[in-house]
């Protein structure tokens, strides 16, 4: 099939020290793991308020450091590594300098003219917004006292910075690139920042623990969902009769689950209807210091990451370990199950697909429609089984890439089956994450029309097809479609759609096609929606070039008189000019400027299948050794970026592949 199999480097996976080598390294000389030096968290006052250093792996970084600096030639004198670990008052003062030069606190990213020789602009490579460097006491001359690489992550009101582990000999071949005449990384060139990184994978794991430390700050530690039937099945008959059609239970709605949790002390219950989370959210503001230093001190001791998983650490806190919590003396147990599970047993499963389209309804412009899906679990199995089932639909889902959790194996591959075998951990967790294409087409087709009939009004036309050639089970539980503005403040609408009902929010239009409660099943729907919006009068200066009409346009300062048909344009083109006269420019944060086009955005939700085909049967699942649990799967299909594209205006697209 051609597609890729590897595995996840997710911000909970318990053998970072391996997933970060597995990328290679040719000099494996400091090759004991990722490695932290240092962490800094920084306000937005710029203000160190949280610092953490790790003497042990700092002992190492200055040995290296001696023999680098006493084996270097004359030649390399000038590059000459910076040894010493900065105070927090001499980092916040670099963290300053640096914003000031490089305009922001991630700069800019590529070289322009206010970029400075020795800069990370200068580098020219958007990655130094977020791999950057620092000069520690700069007015000291003649020292070179460059610290790299330093992770910058921003998460809230927290500038989070992560000192890894690398050779010196990388810090001068950055210090290097910092100051080299030519612009950009040449195609295939070996001198480059790209090749640089790809030589240090102990970036990798510094990027986990950035994110790891930015989700205990702003208190983001929810666990993957995972749902299951809101009412159990009825059995008897009716279960057979539901089972021969291909049904295998009847419930009202998939909901999440809530599960307790995992703790040395026996619980056998489950309340359906809430998100299930073993951990709670431990982050406060202002800054909760305390659960910081246990998080660190626990998930990396001696500055070597081993587990960031936020709800382990939280467990092993709250519960400590008791003789009941000991595994068989046979059997070895894995970093990521520091519990046994004790209770009543049972697995679930829930493929969570993502749909993102770029729909254009137009010949030269092939609409393109993309599939983000994981299958989500949670295995409440006692001891330590191992479990195994054969993936289905791998063929129909044209997967283009597979990735799985670290606690998983896979040992065979077919051309529509992929063979998982996993030891399951605590809680809820991504087994496997894939990206493929959508078998059964978009589930909201048609096109969208804009025209401005005057500076402050333009008339819309919606002609939408919903669910075409979707059966039972798959269902739409809910479908809106928003015609965002947000350079204009929305006066008045008018117009009645053919289904649903319309609001409008200061910029934007919404339109509820299909509402919770009501949702679509075993049949496909047409839906139009006609109409006008009126806008609150434009603000912005006029073009200079422009006179009062709409009708001509000319330059008054020309001496070259040109005739009248070259000078009458369109109306409705000189006023979509207009409107997009004044956009503010692309940031790099944001490449893509989605202000400048017209467009709605659809958002909707789908159970009963995946999109894409991926699927799991309950009844090849094995446990081993052998339990009797029960096997629940679900489906969820949402939309992410699902795009109607103004068929009448400007619309951004990328080339298609010539076979």
């Amino acid at each position: 099939m051609g597609f890729k199999i590897g595995y996840q480097e997710p911000s909970s996976s318990p053998l970072l020290q391996i997933s970060c080598w597995s990328i290679g390294s040719r000099d494996r000389a400091m090759s004991g793991g990722c490695s932290i030096r240092a962490i800094w968290i920084l306000n937005s006052l710029d203000s160190v308020v949280f610092s953490r250093r790790f003497p042990v792996v700092e002992k190492r970084w200055q040995a290296a450091c001696k023999s680098e600096n006493e084996n270097a030639s004359e030649e390399s004198f000038s590059y000459a590594v910076y040894s010493l670990l900065p105070a927090d008052s001499e980092l916040a003062s670099a963290f300053v300098e640096r914003k000031q030069r490089e305009g922001s606190a991630r700069g800019f990213g590529i070289r322009v003219s206010q970029s400075s020789k020795g800069s990370d602009s200068w580098v020219d490579d958007p990655i130094t917004r977020h791999i950057v460097g620092l000069y520690i006491n700069k007015e000291e001359e003649g020292e070179n006292n460059l610290l790299w690489p330093l992770i910058l992550h921003i998460k809230g009101n927290y500038f989070i910075i992560v000192l890894p582990l690398v050779e010196p000999r990388y810090l001068k071949a950055y210090t290097r690139l910092c100051k080299r005449s030519d612009c950009g990384n040449a195609i295939g060139a070996d001198d480059s920042l790209s090749s640089l990184l790809l030589d240090l994978p102990s970036i990798t794991g510094a990027f986990m623990v950035a994110h790891a430390i930015g989700d205990i700050i702003s208190a983001d530690v929810a666990e993957p969902e995972v749902v299951v039937s809101a009412s159990p099945s009825v059995g008897g008959l009716l279960d057979s009769l539901t089972g021969s059609i291909g049904i295998s239970g009847i419930s009202s709605r998939a909901k999440p689950v809530a599960a307790p949790v995992a703790s040395s002390v026996p619980s056998n219950t489950a309340v359906a209807g809430a998100v299930a989370a073993d951990a709670p959210k431990i982050g406060s503001r202002p800054l909760d210091k305390d659960a910081l230093r246990t998080f660190i001190s626990s998930s990396m001791p001696f500055g070597t990451p081993l587990d960031l998983s936020h709800s382990n650490i939280f467990t092993i806190k709250v519960n400590g370990f008791s003789s009941s919590d000991l595994p068989p003396p046979d059997l070895k147990q894995p970093a990521w199950k520091p519990y046994l599970y004790k209770g009543k047993q049972r697995m679930l499963f829930t493929v969570h697909e993502t749909i993102h389209a770029a729909m254009y309804d137009r010949d030269e412009i092939p609409d393109n429609i993309s599939v983000s899906g994981q299958i989500n679990c949670r295995a409440e199995l006692e001891g330590l089984p191992d479990v195994s089932f054969p993936l289905t639909g791998l063929n129909t889902a044209h997967v283009e890439g597979l990735s799985f959790h670290p606690c998983a194996q896979v040992p065979e591959h077919r051309a529509d089956k992929q063979a998982v075998m996993f030891s399951p951990p605590l809680g809820n967790f991504v087994l496997m994450r894939y990206q493929a294409t959508c078998s059964l087409g978009p589930p909201i087709k048609g096109f969208y029309q804009l025209s401005m009939v005057s500076e402050d009004k333009g008339a819309f036309l919606f002609k939408l097809h919903l669910m075409e050639g979707y059966k039972a089970p798959l269902t739409m539980e809910f479908c809106t479609v928003s015609m965002p503005f947000p350079r204009r403040r929305v006066v008045s609408f008018d117009g009645i759609p053919s289904i649903g009902t319309v609001s409008t929010t200061e910029h934007s239009v919404e339109w509820k096609i299909v509402t919770s409660g009501r949702g679509l099943s075993g049949r496909s729907i047409e839906a139009t929606f006609p109409g006008t919006v009126k806008f609150a009068p434009w603000q912005t200066q006029r073009l200079p070039s422009s006179r009062s009409g709409f009708g001509i346009i000319a330059d008054e300062d020309s001496d070259v008189e040109t005739e009248n048909c070259n000078n009458v344009v369109n109306i409705e083109e000189f006023l979509m000019d207009k409107m997009s006269n004044d956009l503010p420019p692309a940031d790099l944060e944001e490449p893509f400027c989605w202000q400048a086009y017209e467009y709605a955005k659809v958002s909707f939700k789908i159970v009963g299948a995946s999109l894409s085909g991926m699927s799991i049967d309950p009844k090849a699942v094995s446990i081993y050794p052998a339990v009797k649990a029960p096997i629940d799967f679900s489906t969820q299909v949402t939309s992410g970026d699902y795009i109607l594209w103004n068929t009448l205006g400007k619309c951004p697209s990328t080339a298609a592949e010539k076979a």
